[in-house]
Protein backbone atom coordinates (compact mmCIF):
# COMPACT_ATOMS: atom_id res chain seq x y z
CA UNK A 1 0.00 0.00 0.00
CA UNK A 2 1.08 3.25 -0.50
CA UNK A 3 1.60 5.93 2.14
CA UNK A 4 -0.40 8.84 2.58
CA UNK A 5 0.91 12.23 3.30
CA UNK A 6 -0.69 15.32 5.34
CA UNK A 7 0.25 18.14 2.56
CA UNK A 8 -0.42 16.09 -0.43
CA UNK A 9 -1.77 18.04 -3.18
CA UNK A 10 -4.87 16.74 -5.52
CA UNK A 11 -3.49 17.21 -9.45
CA UNK A 12 -5.28 19.92 -11.46
CA UNK A 13 -5.57 18.79 -14.89
CA UNK A 14 -5.51 21.72 -17.33
CA UNK A 15 -7.80 22.28 -20.22
CA UNK A 16 -5.02 23.94 -22.26
CA UNK A 17 -3.03 20.66 -22.07
CA UNK A 18 -6.00 18.56 -23.88
CA UNK A 19 -5.88 19.08 -27.56
CA UNK A 20 -8.58 19.14 -30.05
CA UNK A 21 -7.87 17.77 -34.10
CA UNK A 22 -8.44 20.82 -36.17
CA UNK A 23 -8.04 21.50 -39.58
CA UNK A 24 -4.86 22.47 -40.55
CA UNK A 25 -4.74 25.93 -42.15
CA UNK A 26 -2.26 25.76 -45.25
CA UNK A 27 -1.91 28.48 -47.76
CA UNK A 28 -2.54 26.03 -51.10
CA UNK A 29 -2.63 27.46 -54.57
CA UNK A 30 -5.30 27.36 -57.14
CA UNK A 31 -4.12 24.07 -59.02
CA UNK A 32 -3.25 22.42 -55.57
CA UNK A 33 -7.11 23.28 -54.39
CA UNK A 34 -8.05 21.48 -57.57
CA UNK A 35 -5.97 19.06 -57.16
CA UNK A 36 -7.14 18.47 -54.14
CA UNK A 37 -10.77 18.33 -54.98
CA UNK A 38 -10.04 15.99 -57.86
CA UNK A 39 -8.40 13.19 -55.43
CA UNK A 40 -11.31 13.87 -52.95
CA UNK A 41 -13.74 13.14 -55.57
CA UNK A 42 -12.27 10.19 -56.82
CA UNK A 43 -12.15 9.36 -52.88
CA UNK A 44 -15.97 8.97 -52.68
CA UNK A 45 -16.11 7.64 -55.61
CA UNK A 46 -13.81 4.94 -55.06
CA UNK A 47 -16.41 4.36 -51.82
CA UNK A 48 -19.48 4.01 -53.76
CA UNK A 49 -18.01 1.66 -56.45
CA UNK A 50 -18.42 3.99 -58.96
CA UNK A 51 -16.41 4.39 -61.96
CA UNK A 52 -15.79 7.16 -63.77
CA UNK A 53 -13.58 10.48 -64.77
CA UNK A 54 -13.59 13.30 -62.89
CA UNK A 55 -12.46 17.35 -64.30
CA UNK A 56 -12.06 20.04 -61.61
CA UNK A 57 -12.01 23.93 -63.19
CA UNK A 58 -11.45 26.85 -61.31
CA UNK A 59 -14.71 29.35 -61.54
CA UNK A 60 -15.30 32.91 -60.30
CA UNK A 61 -15.94 31.80 -56.70
CA UNK A 62 -15.95 28.50 -57.12
CA UNK A 63 -15.13 25.08 -58.16
CA UNK A 64 -17.13 23.26 -60.65
CA UNK A 65 -16.29 19.59 -60.69
CA UNK A 66 -17.81 17.57 -63.42
CA UNK A 67 -18.07 13.57 -63.40
CA UNK A 68 -18.50 11.69 -66.13
CA UNK A 69 -19.65 7.83 -65.45
CA UNK A 70 -21.68 5.10 -67.09
CA UNK A 71 -23.97 5.39 -63.45
CA UNK A 72 -24.92 8.93 -63.76
CA UNK A 73 -28.57 8.16 -62.38
CA UNK A 74 -27.17 6.61 -59.49
CA UNK A 75 -25.17 9.68 -58.71
CA UNK A 76 -28.13 11.93 -59.32
CA UNK A 77 -30.52 10.64 -57.54
CA UNK A 78 -34.37 11.37 -57.34
CA UNK A 79 -34.64 15.20 -58.28
CA UNK A 80 -31.02 15.55 -57.62
CA UNK A 81 -30.71 14.78 -54.02
CA UNK A 82 -28.19 12.10 -54.57
CA UNK A 83 -25.94 14.95 -56.19
CA UNK A 84 -26.88 17.47 -53.77
CA UNK A 85 -25.72 15.19 -51.27
CA UNK A 86 -22.64 14.20 -52.74
CA UNK A 87 -21.82 17.97 -53.06
CA UNK A 88 -22.21 19.25 -49.46
CA UNK A 89 -20.15 16.22 -48.32
CA UNK A 90 -17.63 16.87 -50.74
CA UNK A 91 -17.51 20.19 -49.11
CA UNK A 92 -17.46 19.08 -45.97
CA UNK A 93 -14.60 16.94 -46.78
CA UNK A 94 -12.75 19.60 -48.20
CA UNK A 95 -13.58 22.02 -45.27
CA UNK A 96 -11.82 19.14 -43.23
CA UNK A 97 -8.65 18.80 -45.21
CA UNK A 98 -8.36 22.86 -45.99
CA UNK A 99 -9.94 24.52 -42.67
CA UNK A 100 -11.58 26.82 -44.91
CA UNK A 101 -15.01 26.72 -47.01
CA UNK A 102 -14.75 26.45 -50.45
CA UNK A 103 -17.51 26.17 -52.55
CA UNK A 104 -17.89 23.41 -54.83
CA UNK A 105 -20.48 22.84 -57.25
CA UNK A 106 -20.88 19.12 -58.23
CA UNK A 107 -22.69 18.08 -61.83
CA UNK A 108 -22.89 14.70 -62.98
CA UNK A 109 -23.70 14.07 -67.01
CA UNK A 110 -24.54 17.63 -67.26
CA UNK A 111 -28.01 17.58 -65.23
CA UNK A 112 -27.06 20.87 -63.23
CA UNK A 113 -26.96 22.82 -67.20
CA UNK A 114 -30.00 20.56 -68.11
CA UNK A 115 -31.73 21.52 -64.82
CA UNK A 116 -30.87 25.37 -65.48
CA UNK A 117 -32.53 25.10 -68.89
CA UNK A 118 -35.65 23.14 -67.08
CA UNK A 119 -35.91 25.83 -64.61
CA UNK A 120 -35.44 28.94 -67.34
CA UNK A 121 -38.18 27.38 -69.40
CA UNK A 122 -40.28 26.70 -66.40
CA UNK A 123 -39.80 30.32 -64.86
CA UNK A 124 -40.33 32.17 -67.88
CA UNK A 125 -43.88 30.04 -68.83
CA UNK A 126 -45.12 30.85 -65.12
CA UNK A 127 -43.94 34.70 -65.14
CA UNK A 128 -45.97 34.75 -68.61
CA UNK A 129 -49.10 33.07 -66.76
CA UNK A 130 -49.22 35.56 -63.94
CA UNK A 131 -48.88 38.32 -66.11
CA UNK A 132 -51.71 37.32 -67.99
CA UNK A 133 -53.96 36.32 -65.07
CA UNK A 134 -52.40 38.97 -62.50
CA UNK A 135 -52.84 35.36 -60.31
CA UNK A 136 -50.14 34.38 -58.29
CA UNK A 137 -48.37 30.81 -58.78
CA UNK A 138 -46.60 29.31 -55.75
CA UNK A 139 -43.89 26.49 -57.00
CA UNK A 140 -43.70 23.27 -54.40
CA UNK A 141 -41.04 21.27 -53.57
CA UNK A 142 -37.72 22.83 -55.02
CA UNK A 143 -34.04 22.55 -53.49
CA UNK A 144 -32.64 25.96 -52.48
CA UNK A 145 -31.05 26.36 -55.23
CA UNK A 146 -33.20 25.83 -57.62
CA UNK A 147 -34.98 28.70 -56.13
CA UNK A 148 -32.46 30.92 -56.07
CA UNK A 149 -32.10 30.22 -59.80
CA UNK A 150 -35.68 30.96 -60.28
CA UNK A 151 -35.00 34.70 -58.30
CA UNK A 152 -32.46 35.68 -60.30
CA UNK A 153 -33.63 34.63 -63.31
CA UNK A 154 -36.83 36.51 -62.85
CA UNK A 155 -34.88 39.66 -60.58
CA UNK A 156 -34.89 41.53 -63.91
CA UNK A 157 -38.34 41.04 -65.31
CA UNK A 158 -40.52 43.90 -64.98
CA UNK A 159 -43.90 42.90 -64.20
CA UNK A 160 -43.57 40.01 -62.05
CA UNK A 161 -41.23 39.57 -58.52
CA UNK A 162 -40.53 36.06 -56.37
CA UNK A 163 -40.74 35.50 -53.30
CA UNK A 164 -40.08 32.52 -50.88
CA UNK A 165 -42.37 32.02 -48.21
CA UNK A 166 -42.45 28.91 -45.76
CA UNK A 167 -39.40 27.13 -43.86
CA UNK A 168 -37.16 23.84 -44.13
CA UNK A 169 -38.85 22.14 -46.84
CA UNK A 170 -42.19 23.46 -46.55
CA UNK A 171 -40.38 26.36 -47.75
CA UNK A 172 -42.20 27.30 -51.15
CA UNK A 173 -41.46 29.75 -54.23
CA UNK A 174 -44.56 32.46 -55.31
CA UNK A 175 -44.56 34.07 -58.69
CA UNK A 176 -46.43 37.12 -58.24
CA UNK A 177 -47.17 40.46 -59.96
CA UNK A 178 -45.04 43.66 -59.49
CA UNK A 179 -47.02 46.42 -57.51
Amino acid sequence: MAKKTKNAKPVKKSLKSQTVDKPVKRRLTKQTVEETIKELTDKLLSYMQISGSTEVTAGQDHYNVNITTQESGLLIGRYGETLNSLQLLLGVMLFKKRGEWIRVIVDVGDYRKSRQQSLSEMAQRIAGEVEATGQPVTIPNLTPYERRTIHMLLSQHKSVMTESIGEGRDRRLTIKPRQ
